[in-house]
């Protein structure tokens, strides 16, 4: 099998965590062959779409915590992106336009034969925080607007609310707004830009404290540990990007529940991974760009989440 990563430039990966190149490792462990390339080397040329891809392959005395981690082919191949056994999008946020257009280059290519995972049109239409919209008996209190006094009002009902933007990663632009907050107004028109921006509203979930989850679906199936991203102490967020600190856990029942309603309501939508994650009992995002966290489970745990996942990928493939 030869695999197609589109995804970030490789020397900004942290090649000891990155849960993309844990897949590598783990394709190469079985022979697989694989190559990459960033969204900007993916073209539309008389209708076909097309990359331009580099081969590689990772060292034997690969020094993961360097910089050196890998060796690639000097010459680029063009070639239809059908040209692959499979694609995996691993481009992280954020989900601007360029994002949209090359989950449309996706969809074209797909008509055309190729196998792409996450699939394009599954990408676009599970925006990682509207998507929990499909699940609200699962979700805390949540409002999506940008109208000050409907967002003005929601904070007033519930007190203690969590706003962020709609297209943020690794906890970025969220803000706790507690009952007395002074600064209300200004971090609403800041978030909102003045009213012109939507933004998502949640009633803050105090079980914080005790971690935001990390659950992997794949194929359909949990994986069988959480990571809790447990936040620094006076801070709201738990994400790692933000200081969090991992801490894997066998699923809870209800995290068993959660995960497997969602695996099983979006199955067949063209979605092999999906990272959920989870707060006390509530569904806080559903991730399903590049969702992570594979390498700290593994290291806690000893179960192997990418030899899952290439498994998984073995078996869409041959389907």
């Amino acid at each position: 099998m030869h695999v197609l990563f589109v995804i970030d430039p490789l020397p900004g990966l942290k090649a000891w965590k990155d849960s993309s190149v844990a897949i590598m490792r783990s394709l190469a462990a079985r022979g697989h062959a694989f190559s990459f390339a960033t969204m900007g080397d993916l073209f539309i040329d008389q209708g076909r779409v097309r990359v331009a891809a580099t081969a590689m392959r990772l060292r034997a005395d690969a020094d993961w915590h360097g910089h050196d981690w890998w060796t690639q082919d000097a010459s680029v191949r063009e070639c239809d992106l059908s040209a692959f056994d499979a694609v995996l999008m691993r481009k992280d946020p954020p989900f601007d336009m360029e994002y949209v257009y090359a989950t449309h280059l996706f969809d074209y290519a797909a008509a055309q034969g190729a196998r792409v995972f996450n699939a394009g049109s599954a990408i676009r239409n599970h925006p990682e925080k509207l998507a929990i919209t499909e699940f609200a008996e699962y979700t805390a209190p949540t409002l999506v607007s940008r109208d000050m006094a409907r967002l003005r009002a929601f904070h007033a009902q519930h007190g203690d609310v969590i706003v962020k933007p709609l297209d943020g990663m690794g906890g970025s632009g969220i803000f706790r707004m507690r009952p007395d907050e002074a600064n209300l107004g200004s971090i609403l028109e800041t978030l909102t830009e003045l009213g012109t921006r939507t933004i998502m509203a949640q009633r803050y979930i105090p079980e914080i404290t005790q971690g935001d989850k990390r659950i992997l679906i794949i194929g359909g199936e949990p994986v069988p540990f959480t990571l809790a991203r447990i936040p620094l102490a006076g801070e709201t967020r738990g994400n790692l990007a933000a200081g969090g600190r991992g801490v894997a856990r066998p699923l809870s029942s209800r995290d068993q529940e959660l995960a497997r309603a969602v695996g099983a309501r979006l199955a067949g939508r063209g979605l092999l991974l999906i990272g959920l994650d989870v707060i006390g009992d509530y569904i806080t995002e559903i991730n399903v760009t590049s969702p992570t966290c594979f390498v700290e489970i593994t290291e806690q745990t000893g179960f192997d989440v990418a030899g899952r996942f290439v498994d998984a990928l073995e078996l869409a493939v041959v389907t």
